[in-house]
């Protein structure tokens, strides 16, 4: 697909990887054909990472009506911290500054400043603040943006998406409704079809207890709650199949007959989803009138400031986001002359 967009990229917690990452793929000189990238961090923490990892990575430091550089990775300056920030600590102050960054890059992304967004990895921990109370970006993006999220993990192989994502696994069988489903459900549908060009997505709808309660005798909630939704849908023309047992659904590769797959809790799907996928898979908030993706690992401090940080799924959120942002600009363009030519 051709287009050159110009995608926002939120440093993340800058004690993990995420800028080491982010450094590395812009070394690339090629992925300049495919973005016209901006991140949000301060440039004096940029160089500073850029000397530590001896790379060479070409940085131009936008300024009020400047244009965006086409062959450099675009910084727009966040003030940096007087207090020192060391590789693989979680600190508060690391926390502010990722949370920083990611508000500015928001109002970017609002503003149409940019096209796409890109998150690195945050520590959930040391984010929390006043501004800050959610467990994850995607609960964020869900205030921020217009639309419902739908936390949805893409891969070329495999796509699984959430009924619920960070919840207390005591909380979820309260957490669910018909209704819910529903919406998953639908919104699921939606992405696939508009963001990944899919006319007639086929969707395998995971249930929620072991062998999807067994008729009752474990739990009552796949007969009474997932199953008639399913079952609504099927009626409606809708290619909706399920509630499939979990624990072999995935193992003898069902997986494989669908176009994408609705867990209904966390663990259920993202275990398998990274078990398959793991370095090549992205995390996409669908439901929302922007793009935003992000890498399938976390901050790794374990590994932070070593120069041996893998690029792989960041790169592969880069692409994601940029393939689902031109999807949806082209159904617009059509869209739009669809309705001039029937108001002509």
């Amino acid at each position: 697909m051709s287009g050159k967009i110009k995608l926002g990229i939120s440093m993340g917690d800058p004690n993990g990887i995420g800028i080491e990452i982010i450094l590395k793929i812009f070394e690339d000189k090629r992925m300049f054909d495919f973005f016209t990238p901006i991140i949000f961090a301060p440039i004096k923490l940029l160089e500073k990472q850029k000397n530590h990892f001896d790379l060479t990575t070409n940085l131009f430091l936008v300024k009020d009506k400047k244009k965006d550089h086409r062959a450099k990775l675009n910084v727009y300056n966040i003030p940096m911290p007087a207090d020192e920030l060391v590789f693989g600590q979680a600190s508060k102050v690391a926390g502010s500054l990722a949370f920083e960054a990611i508000k500015a890059a928001t109002t970017a992304l609002k503003q149409g400043k940019i096209d796409a967004l890109v998150t690195a990895p945050i520590n959930k921990e040391t984010i929390q603040s006043e501004d800050f109370n959610f467990p994850g970006h995607t609960s964020y993006f869900a205030r921020e943006l217009n639309g419902e999220s739908l936390m949805f993990m893409v891969s070329d192989e495999l796509k699984v998406a959430l009924v619920t994502d960070h919840i207390p696994i005591k909380d979820i069988s309260d957490e669910i409704t018909a209704d819910l489903i529903k919406q998953k459900v639908s919104q699921l549908e939606q992405s696939l079809k508009h963001d990944f060009d899919l006319n007639r997505p086929r969707i395998a709808v995971l249930g929620l207890n072991p062998h999807t309660g067994d008729k009752g005798v474990i739990g009552k909630e796949d007969d009474q709650l997932v199953r008639p939704v399913i079952e609504e849908f099927c009626q409606k023309g809708h290619l909706v199949f399920g509630p499939y047992a979990a624990d072999s659904f995935f193992g003898n590769q069902t997986h494989l007959n669908f176009d994408a797959v609705l867990a209904i809790y966390h663990d259920q799907g993202l275990i398998p989803f990274k078990t398959l996928t793991f370095g090549e898979g992205t995390n996409f908030t669908a439901g929302l009138s922007k793009v935003r993706t992000s890498p399938d690992h976390g901050t790794a401090f374990e590994i932070a400031g070593k120069g041996i940080a893998n690029v792989s799924s960041f790169r592969t959120a880069m692409f994601t986001a940029r393939k689902i942002y031109l999807n949806r600009k082209e159904k617009s363009n059509f869209n739009q002359a669809n309705k001039a030519e029937k108001t002509a």
